[in-house]
């Protein structure tokens, strides 16, 4: 572990319009308002905050993560139902990994239940909006120390 924790917050496809899409469900927080909650959360720590509405894109910064993170976060979005290739790479990481959802998908449609990603993730936020990503900042910053 590096003197400065490093962590890696990942967003999948769509949450680029968060504030405009779907309110009701995904809250009126934008994306920069979520990087602002996860900086303040990581107090001393460091937060890598990315967005890609593309698969390989995140396959790459999961790839990427394995030299330069302590922990990864990732929200894969509608990729958590389609993605083994993110599964498949979050599987390399020896890291931990949580996966996160603004919504609860187990709540939503039954196309949404199952998840690629939740077998290849330490733990599972879901459900407590744009605060879930200061959630899991805090787990990820107690398993980076209990690693330590």
């Amino acid at each position: 572990m590096a003197e400065t924790p490093v962590i890696h917050v990942l967003n999948g496809p769509n949450l680029n319009l968060l504030g405009v899409r779907e309110p009701e469900i995904y809250g009126r927080d934008t994306l920069a308002d979520i990087e602002q909650r996860c900086a303040k959360a990581a107090g001393e720590a460091q937060i890598v905050f990315r967005q890609s509405n593309h698969e390989g894109v995140l396959v790459d910064w999961i790839q990427e993560a394995r030299e330069g993170a302590d922990a990864l976060i990732i929200n894969p979005a509608a990729y958590s139902h389609t993605s083994v290739a993110l599964h498949d790479a979050l599987k390399t990481l020896s890291i931990p990994v949580i996966e996160l959802h603004l919504s609860n998908p187990a709540a939503r449609e039954a196309f949404r239940h199952h998840s690629y990603v939740s077998s290849a993730a330490t733990g599972v936020i879901a459900g407590f909006g744009a605060h879930g990503y200061e959630l899991a900042v805090q787990a990820a910053l107690t398993k980076v120390r209990e690693r330590a």
